[in-house]
């Protein structure tokens, strides 16, 4: 049975006036999440996450619809075509995660198979993602989410909701929860159960999982959840790329695209080795498909990133777009002599007087280091990719310079 059976998926769309801007702020928030949701999906094995999945992957293309009508209706010279071509590029990359996403959710839908030592290690790559319905007589229904002060008693988030075939997408404190609503949550493993709990009056039921004693297929899903977070902080570089129109952040996006090509070729040789010791080489086709998926999720990071990297101006829409958050990633190379030289990084906080959180190093003739997988000591040379506010970025910035 089709999952969205019942539900319109091939509405007719016909153009209307709408805002570039906020329609390109909704694709890359859903794009967002749509990564988050359908790892999730593949790690609880969850049914219902995967077909949240597919209907924001049905959103996205009436999103892409209405974004492509209105670029076209606004390029009336050839100046026009010239800044918006650029912006067709960022509509079609959040598009290319969604389906990308999608197939990924069709690993759990479809049943493909995916070897345990996949959902073993994704608890750690991808957090605890949970869905519920608000039941009726939950005490979180009819209040607001600043009146129930969820993430500071518990630290659990509610990340999305969903009425009827309405998202709300990063609710904030003056969203209200009601009853029916399908809330998407995610938080520690300690709180989860008991807000899902008292959100929908059932029991929470966490995954079990065992590891593999197969060392190649152990090494083949150690690099996928490598390519996972490479290719979501390629997103993340080219979309700030996109706001400071920044070359820097641009080539950046680049050497992880080609950095996520090296993974993917080496977990294809280690998945191709394990299914001569596995009992049932058929459940590495899940894993195959998620590898071939995360890839095409970098490979969109550059068809954002594209129009920075041939020198075109960002058209105004899009920054406007991009900046709809509190947060931003820098890139800053560490001087010799600076005060970050010799600093620590540990769960990527610098020792250091700075707001700023360090995402990744790429420490040149070394490669690559996720600072959330490992802690760290800062050196003169390093290039560091980092998240916080534009302040803390400035102030961290001289903190670099020696």
């Amino acid at each position: 049975m089709d999952p969205l059976e019942g539900e319109t998926t091939s509405a007719s769309i016909e153009y209307e006036p709408v805002s570039v801007k906020d329609v390109l702020v909704e694709m890359k928030d859903t794009a967002e999440l749509l990564i988050d949701l359908s790892y999730s999906a593949v790690l609880h094995r969850s049914e219902e996450l995967a077909t949240e999945v597919l209907r924001l992957e049905e959103r996205m293309d009436v999103l892409e619809l209405r974004a492509r009508m209105s670029l076209l209706m606004a390029a009336r010279k050839p100046a026009d075509a010239e800044q918006l071509a650029p912006v067709l590029g960022i509509v079609g990359a959040a598009d290319g995660i969604s389906d990308a996403a999608g197939d990924i959710a069709k690993i759990v839908l479809e049943d493909m198979g995916l070897p345990e030592a996949m959902r073993a290690a994704l608890p750690d790559a991808a957090g605890t993602l949970v869905r519920g319905v608000v039941a009726a007589g939950s005490p979180y229904a009819g209040r607001t989410l600043k009146d129930i002060d969820l993430e500071s008693e518990t630290g659990v988030r509610v990340i999305a909701l969903r009425r009827g075939n309405e998202w709300l997408l990063n609710p904030g404190p003056n969203t209200r929860v009601e009853a029916d609503d399908v809330a998407l949550l995610r938080g520690p493993d300690s709180s989860i159960s008991e807000v899902y709990e008292t959100l929908t009056g059932e029991n929470y039921e966490a995954p079990t999982v065992e590891a593999s004693d197969i060392d190649d297929l152990e090494r083949a899903v150690d690099t996928i959840i490598h390519m996972k977070d490479f290719s979501e902080l390629a997103v993340d570089l080219a979309y700030s790329s996109v706001l400071f129109d920044s070359e820097e952040l641009a080539e950046e996006v680049r050497n992880l695209e080609v950095e996520v090509d090296a993974m993917q070729s080496r977990f294809e040789a280690w998945t191709l080795r394990a299914a001569a010791d596995a009992s049932d080489p058929v459940v590495l086709r899940g894993l195959i498909q998620l590898g071939n998926s995360t890839e095409r999720i970098s490979d969109t990071a550059i068809e954002i990133s594209e129009g920075v990297l041939r020198d075109i101006d960002v058209h105004p829409v899009v920054q406007l777009a991009v900046q709809e958050s509190d947060e931003i990633i820098t890139r800053v190379v560490v001087e010799e002599g600076s005060d970050l030289d010799d600093t620590a990084v540990t769960a990527g906080v610098p020792d250091a007087d700075s707001m700023m959180s360090v995402i990744a190093i790429r420490r040149p003739g070394e490669g690559w280091l996720l600072v959330a997988d490992a802690d760290a000591e800062l050196r003169g040379g390093d290039v560091l990719i980092s998240k916080g506010t534009r302040t803390a970025a400035a102030d961290f910035q001289v903190l670099a310079t020696a």
